[in-house]
């Protein structure tokens, strides 16, 4: 990610900069970045990874939105950010009519890359974390099977467990849902060939 222009924008400023866009851009602090491309391997994380939770919550009160939806982080000048997966549970709320801006995620994923695995872990999860509605945040790695699952307690603060191995099942109580690594990692060979999820479909 790299801002687009070395400026202060708004938050107003960046939203219709945002909407007239066809590229997708975030914006913290003021400054407006422009999104890369994903790899192979990041694009099938994400699309399994929003199929299983689709299919795992239908009979549920949830929404699932795949990489397009923008959230607002709790940011005093303003912050906008797009996940790779988010659910909602309940009634979702947005930052206006145009229903483009989610306000409550209860799960955010994010699929880490080498060129944004500092910012997702970092900056960005900050911000994700500081969202009241959040209650579950998972990282997922694209180069072997292995998920890392913060869960916020009662108190506030956030546990992390970590779930590796195609075997392996991430519990998501907030959302009554279990997540399986064998469907998140469909169809992606890592570079190590004797560890390939193709042999699960």
């Amino acid at each position: 990610m790299s801002a687009i222009q070395i400026k202060r924008w708004t938050a107003e400023e960046y939203l219709a900069f945002e909407r007239a866009s066809d590229e997708k851009h975030e914006f913290l602090d003021g400054q407006i970045y422009s999104m890369t491309g994903a790899s192979r391997a990041h694009n099938l994380i994400s699309v399994n990874t929003a199929t299983a939770f689709n299919n795992a919550l239908r009979q549920h009160p949830c929404e699932v939105y795949a990489s397009d939806m923008r959230v607002k982080a709790p940011s005093t000048k303003g912050g906008y950010l797009y996940p790779d997966v988010v659910v909602v549970c309940g009634e979702a709320a947005f930052e206006d009519q145009q229903v483009d801006t989610l306000l409550n995620p209860t799960v955010i994923v994010e699929v880490l890359s080498s060129s944004t695995e500092s910012f997702d872990r970092g900056t960005k999860s900050q911000h994700y974390r500081a969202l009241d509605s959040l209650q579950e945040y998972l990282l997922i790695s694209q180069n072997t099977a292995h998920i890392e699952h913060y869960a916020r307690r009662a108190d506030g603060q956030w546990l992390l467990s970590d779930a590796v191995g195609l075997e392996a099942v991430v519990e998501l109580r907030s959302v009554d849902c279990r997540l399986a690594l064998a469907d998140v990692y469909v169809k992606v060979a890592f570079e190590d060939e004797s560890i390939d999820s193709g042999r699960n479909e």
